[in-house]
């Protein structure tokens, strides 16, 4: 199926700017960093780690901070936990926490699929596959208001301070666990706690917090903005709803990844020049920082000829929206499992419409997406 859309229809739509910088080889951002905009060039970075590192951030990061052999272990390490048996297993509880969210809107009722549908779902999904406590749930909602507010802010003090926070959430779950009977793993996290590095070394502390931070504190905003596309691309294409409503889960998540191409709330990661370089003409210097904007990258009209029209089938391949080289997305199985499930419970239950009382709000940059979608939930 491919169709056309109308292109990006609202005035601060971040995607009108991206779009407009495809002409340029590269550009500088605010920060004097590097922008790279271009789906060849954005490819070119991501499966160079040696020129391109991902050492970027002053924080830990395990495992996207990594590169080399310290990067192949740790994937190595963590893979398994996202491994499709453990995704199985781990369906009906989602599809219980998504039955349990559509049932609960009462018929022609509205609701905010970013902040009261994405959200709820993405905090009670992530605590079902990792084995924390419902009683988490307000604290966790709080923090991702908190941690977008910081984002969009683009604070560095503020940032560090949200990021912190997180920090201390999971420190104060590990130490729970510490001090309880030991006896075999009850779950995710408690297996991740017993996680030994190939010469033998468990894990230490801020690894593990690394990968819960990596693991859920990303994800939970990521999972609630991808929600806020879909349902607004669902509202404003109804014929879409009636042909995956009960389609296969393939055609399913083949119309997730293109409708998130389209509208890619994912909008960047960062990378460093090890030696001094030329990418796409221009010369980088040793040191010099890139920001690849997946966003616009996944709009680039040299491999999109229609970057807003709808085709699953003949964008697929080039489709970046988990990104693409040794840094691909590990979670991406596990996002789509997430989204596919709420997705289906919504349309089995549901029409869904704007709401035509209250304006979708875009989020601004360095965030992407929706920051509100009113939607009106009437019964199918």
């Amino acid at each position: 199926m491919s169709q056309a859309t109308t292109g990006c229809p609202y005035p601060n739509d971040p995607r009108t700017r991206y779009d407009a910088l495809h002409h340029e080889p590269l550009t500088r951002d605010g920060n004097g960093r590097w922008v790279v905009v271009r789906h060849a060039d954005a490819v070119a970075v991501v499966t160079d780690p040696e020129t391109f590192s991902s050492q970027v951030s002053r924080f830990l990061q395990v495992p996207n901070g990594l590169d080399g052999a310290a990067h192949r272990e740790a994937r190595e390490l963590l893979d398994p936990f996202l491994a499709p048996e453990r995704l199985t297993n781990l369906a009906p509880k989602l599809e219980r926490i998504a039955d349990e969210l559509a049932a609960s809107v009462p018929a022609g009722g509205s609701l905010d699929a970013v902040g009261e549908l994405g959200s709820v779902y993405a905090v009670r999904a992530q605590s079902a596959w990792l084995g924390w406590p419902s009683e988490i749930e307000p604290e966790l909602l709080a923090w991702m208001a908190d941690n977008h507010a910081a984002t969009r802010s683009g604070e560095l003090e503020r940032t560090a301070a949200v990021a912190h926070r997180f920090d201390a959430i999971i420190h104060r779950l590990l130490s729970f666990r510490r001090i309880r009977k030991p006896g075999p793993a009850e779950d995710l996290t408690d297996e991740l706690m017993r996680v030994k590095h190939h010469d033998g070394r468990p894990l230490g502390e801020d690894e593990i917090v690394s990968v819960l931070r990596n693991w859920t504190g990303g994800d939970l905003g990521s999972l609630a903005l991808c929600t806020g596309v879909v349902l607004h691309w669902l509202a404003t294409h109804p014929e879409l709803q009636d042909d995956l409503v009960d389609a296969d889960d393939d055609v399913v998540d083949a119309a997730l990844d293109e409708i998130l191409r389209i509208d890619d709330p994912f909008v960047s990661n960062r990378r460093v020049a090890t030696v001094d370089t030329v990418l796409n003409g221009q010369p980088l210097a040793r040191g010099e920082q890139l920001v690849v904007n997946w966003t616009a990258a996944n709009r680039d009209p040299a491999v999109f000829a229609d970057p807003d029209g709808y085709a699953p089938r003949v964008n697929s391949a080039k489709n970046l929206v988990y990104g693409a080289g040794p840094h691909v997305c590990p979670g991406r199985a596990l996002a789509t499992l997430e989204l596919r499930v709420l997705v289906r419970a919504m349309l089995r239950r549901h029409r869904i419409a704007l709401d035509l009382e209250a304006a979708p709000e875009r989020e601004q940059p360095p965030v992407g997406g929706f920051h509100r979608v009113p939607v009106l939930l009437n019964p199918r």
